[in-house]
């Protein structure tokens, strides 16, 4: 098993910027890729970015060339460094992995995007 905590999130006006950590219980971003996703309120939960364990990074079409995902391996930490934030990007974000074919969540992180 492995706990998930995330932080980072508040307030920030359009076009702001921050930065999201997900702290891991245990050393796992070596061995399983690691996701980050948001719910908005009265949206479904959807994937934003996931780092593969090989240093790949795959980002939604949404996100793409604003929002980066990194890794701290020393830190059991993955960051979601969110530039040029928009009013749509206000959501919950929480990371995620599947690790021996469980899912696992953070508790989340809300963001707000507003002016």
């Amino acid at each position: 098993q492995v706990q998930f905590v995330e932080s980072g999130g508040g307030l920030v006006q359009p076009g702001g910027s921050l930065r999201l950590s997900c702290v891991a219980s245990r050393s796992i971003f070596s061995i399983y890729p690691m996701s980050w996703y948001r719910q908005a309120p009265g949206k479904q939960r959807e994937w934003v970015a996931t780092r593969t364990t090989n240093g790949g990074h795959n980002y939604a079409d949404s996100v793409k060339g604003r929002f980066a995902i990194s890794r701290d391996s020393a830190k059991d930490t993955v960051f979601l460094q969110m530039n040029n934030l928009k009013p749509e990007d206000t959501a919950v974000y929480y990371c995620h992995a599947i690790i021996d074919g469980n899912n696992y969540w953070g508790q989340g992180t809300q963001v707000t995007v507003s002016s």
